[in-house]
């Protein structure tokens, strides 16, 4: 049974600084894709960071570059969002996905962890 976890989310001031955690497990960690997303209240899920299988790339949303890091530990099976610099608009619940294929695509979502960035 696939499953994705995260944790890390919560209420921190402008400026600051948050990392989310994605504990995967039910499938083989270090051949997925691993990519972050938010929807914000009253907006569209986005995309906001995607790290290749390998962890060798990784891709940023426009609105967060410089800012946020995407990274993965493939023995501990984990992908983590290191958020710095964090601002309102960062606000939203976090969603974990990975992609993979097999015979097929398959694609999974972890519950998701709310960020709310607030003075």
């Amino acid at each position: 049974q696939v499953q994705l976890v995260e944790s890390g989310g919560g209420l921190v001031q402008p400026g600051g600084s948050l990392r989310l955690s994605c504990a995967a497990s039910g499938f083989t960690f270090s051949t997925a894709g691993m990519n972050w997303y938010r929807k914000a209240p009253g907006k569209e899920r986005e995309l906001v960071a995607a790290i290749t299988s390998s962890g060798d790339t990784t891709n940023y949303a426009d609105s967060v570059k410089g800012r946020f890091t995407i990274s993965r530990d493939n023995v501990k099976n984990t992908v983590y969002l290191q958020m710095n610099s964090l601002q309102p608009e960062d606000t939203g619940v976090y969603y974990c996905n990975a992609v993979f294929r097999l015979n097929r695509r398959y694609e999974y979502w972890g519950q998701g962890t709310q960020v709310t960035v607030s003075s």
